[in-house]
């Protein structure tokens, strides 16, 4: 183990992180590792951990919130319309999706992603019609849509997809502008087949220790490594259909063009060469980095966020941190802060908040700014994003993360 590829970036990571990287670096399928200035102790790996496989993939290290995703795009509103029109962009926040555990959309949405092959597995096909309920809406914890200020130092091509820029030409130049972003995953389906597969690999691998009980995995190769392969793989396109829907309802309430469009998964699995070994980069809550790539790193709801470019770093296998992480438990920040102080360090931060747990009070979290300076080789900033209106899971509805 001590001569594999490993690198930790960021000084402040609780021990518990620290002994789940550990305890994944000494599975016998394990090539290569990384961990993330944001990491914070999860299920199996850590959050913020990057594990590189042979011909395996585990689905504790892919995540119970599969293809959880970011997606950004720029309005062709003025700024202005933060505070001019804030009410008729609240409007828009509180009619295009719902939030939280077993929500549904009003109507359901149509999409392309219903005519994939659902059929991959019989979790998949069982849960169809519930992800049909569910496409278009978002999830709950630390989950959410908002409106905020995009700013931009230098001229920037702003397009995951450059083929979709359109009229616009995908490049923006210097100054503000308003964007929307949003953060949420593949709902009850993908939890579903999280859930289903996680235990399956664990029955096939009684010979790990209870620390490891968590990191157990398929072989691709084998049957129940292609099923859930396969269901990751949807829930990547059903959790990008989801994000495609809220961001053009809100654009279509709004009556607004789309001057730019960034997204990515994180809490996924990869086919990629590292190290020159073909291998299954798993990041769980880490954001793909390779050279010359978009993305997108938010902070919180009262801190920036940022669109960035990766660098390619071999160390890092090619990936950055996925948020500001938290700095303490969710049970913690229930029992030290009160909705009151949440309101205070917002009010002096200009954000109007729709709704939101106490557990996802930003002084529960790193600071977003120490942790992208802690990985300046691994991306460039291109962007930085204030939030202004925010809608997160109301404390009446139940979270999930």
């Amino acid at each position: 183990m001590s001569e594999m590829p490993y690198r930790q970036w960021g000084a402040d990571i609780e021990e518990g992180a620290l002994k789940q990287m550990e305890n994944a670096r000494a599975l016998p399928v394990t090539a290569a590792a990384a961990l993330m200035p944001d990491a914070h102790q999860g299920y199996g790996l850590p959050i913020g951990g990057v594990l590189a496989t042979d011909n395996a993939v585990i689905p504790y290290a892919v995540g119970m919130d599969i293809a959880c995703r970011m997606k950004l795009t720029v309005l062709d509103l003025p700024v202005s319309a933060l505070t001019g029109q804030a009410e008729k962009l609240r409007n828009a926040l509180l009619r295009e999706t719902v939030f939280g555990v077993g929500s549904k959309m009003r109507r359901r949405c149509e999409h392309p992603v219903l005519d994939e092959d659902w059929t991959v597995s019989p979790v998949v096909l069982q849960n169809k019609n519930k992800a049909w309920d569910q496409l278009g809406t978002s999830g709950s914890g630390n989950h959410f849509v908002e409106f905020g200020v995009l700013t931009l130092e230098r001229p920037a091509r702003l397009w995951s997809d450059p083929g979709k820029a359109g009229r616009h030409g995908g490049e923006l130049p210097a100054g503000e502008y308003l964007a929307l972003l949003s953060h949420s995953g593949s709902r009850g389906t993908g939890g579903a087949i999280a859930t289903h597969y996680s235990r399956l690999a664990a029955t096939m691998h009684p010979e790990l220790p209870p620390e490891q009980k968590r990191l157990a995995w398929f072989e691709l190769d084998s049957r129940e490594g292609r099923e859930y392969w396969d269901s990751m793989l949807l829930m990547g396109k059903y959790s990008a259909a989801c994000h495609e829907l809220i961001h053009r309802a809100i654009a279509g309430n709004l009556k607004a063009d789309v001057l730019a469009d960034v997204e990515n998964h994180h809490n996924f699995a990869w086919k990629e060469t590292h190290f020159g070994r073909d291998v299954v980069v798993h990041r769980k809550g880490a954001t793909p980095a390779p050279a010359g790539v978009l993305g997108v790193i938010p902070g919180t709801m009262g801190t920036p966020g940022y669109v960035v470019r990766g660098k390619g770093n071999a160390e890092a296998l090619a990936s950055a941190a996925h948020g500001a992480g938290r700095c303490m438990s969710r049970k913690a920040a229930r029992q030290r802060f009160t909705k009151n102080d949440m309101k205070a360090f917002l009010a002096g931060r200009g954000v109007t908040l729709l709704s939101a747990g106490v557990d996802e009070c930003p002084l529960a979290y790193k600071d977003i700014d120490e942790v992208m300076r802690q990985q300046r080789d691994l991306v460039e900033v291109v962007a930085r994003f204030v939030p202004r209106i925010v809608r997160m899971c109301g404390t009446g509805e139940r979270g999930e993360d």
